[in-house]
């Protein structure tokens, strides 16, 4: 270890004297001071120094930054924000990273600047999931005005199933149907009904019956969707929470198709209640067997009839 922060010490000596200036050399050479910058990162990260490593590479990139070498810059504030990840200081690391990411798309590469958001979200998801959502979407929209359609409606996924673990359910809905568009529009069906799914459960938990029934509806254009496995599922759904049918809700929502979605939606599906918490009646032939008037069970349906108002 002593030996790796001595060899990183001699090429900070070494990238301070490319920097000098005197009588013979009127310009820094920021190119060789950013190389050797660099060898002495790497060897402080060797020798597990993070804090002189993470140092070395923001003087690294302040000398690519001297050059226009923005990328290179880009690339050098990235690994700084990994050496304070292994500091375990995550929000200052994704600063780094959100400054790299600035830079990438400076230097013409927005593509990397999308995937070093991304990055940055997977690391502050566990601690700061309003941040975490704030990445993912700007991450998406690099990716959207590149005209790359697939990697942003990932990383919208991203954002909706955030959107739904925060409870923040308007927002999510919004979300969840521009990821529905986007694959709508390079035509991964399969996807769009597990979207449509998805999103019935947020308008359901939204207590709002009319937006997840004009979900299904407007999905019925879908080649393959009428009459699937998903389609017929969010019928019965859709079928049981107008009826009030708390039995039918939850024989739906505790099949193989919905408690094998991401676990924010599984989650969903699980807690889903009808208002009022209704079971379906007992018919009259099970009330004889169990030795109930079925009169009065007559009664009791045709005073129910309306209780759910009319649809």
């Amino acid at each position: 270890m002593a030996q790796k922060i001595n060899e990183a010490l001699e090429h900070i000596a070494a990238a301070e004297k490319c920097l000098k200036t005197g009588f013979l050399k009127w310009k820094p050479d920021y190119d060789s001071a950013a190389s050797e910058y660099a060898k002495a990162a790497v060897a402080f990260k060797n020798a597990k120094q993070y804090d002189q490593a993470k140092d070395a590479y923001l003087r690294e990139a302040e000398s690519h930054q001297n050059n226009r070498a923005f990328f290179h810059a880009a690339k050098a504030y990235e690994q700084a924000g990994m050496m304070l990840k292994e500091m375990q200081k995550l929000p200052e690391a994704v600063q780094f990273i959100e400054k790299a990411s600035m830079m990438f798309v400076e230097s013409g590469t927005p593509d990397t600047a999308a995937m070093s958001l991304d990055r940055a979200g997977k690391l502050i998801e566990n601690i700061n999931l309003e941040k975490a959502v704030d990445l993912y979407q700007q991450a998406a929209s690099v990716f959207e005005n590149e005209e790359r359609l697939r990697q942003s409606a990932e990383l919208l996924g991203k954002v909706s199933r955030l959107l739904v673990r925060a409870r923040r359910l308007d927002e999510a809905a919004a979300s969840l149907q521009k990821e529905k568009n986007m694959y709508k529009e390079i035509e991964n069906y399969p996807t769009c009904f597990k979207k449509t799914i998805a999103q019935v459960l947020v308008h359901l938990h939204r207590n709002d019956y009319v937006a997840a029934d004009k979900c299904v509806r407007e999905s019925y254009s879908l080649p393959g969707f009428n009459g699937s496995e998903d389609c017929s599922a969010l019928e019965q759904l859709l079928e049981g929470f107008d009826q009030q049918d708390q039995d039918q809700v939850s024989a739906i929502c505790n099949s193989p198709l919905f408690k094998y979605m991401d676990n924010d939606y599984a989650k969903l599906s699980l807690s889903l209640r009808v208002p009022g918490g209704g079971t379906k009646k007992k018919s009259s032939e099970s009330q004889q067997e169990a030795g109930e008037p079925v009169e009065s069970a007559t009664v009791n349906e045709e005073d129910d009839e309306y209780s759910s108002g009319l649809c």
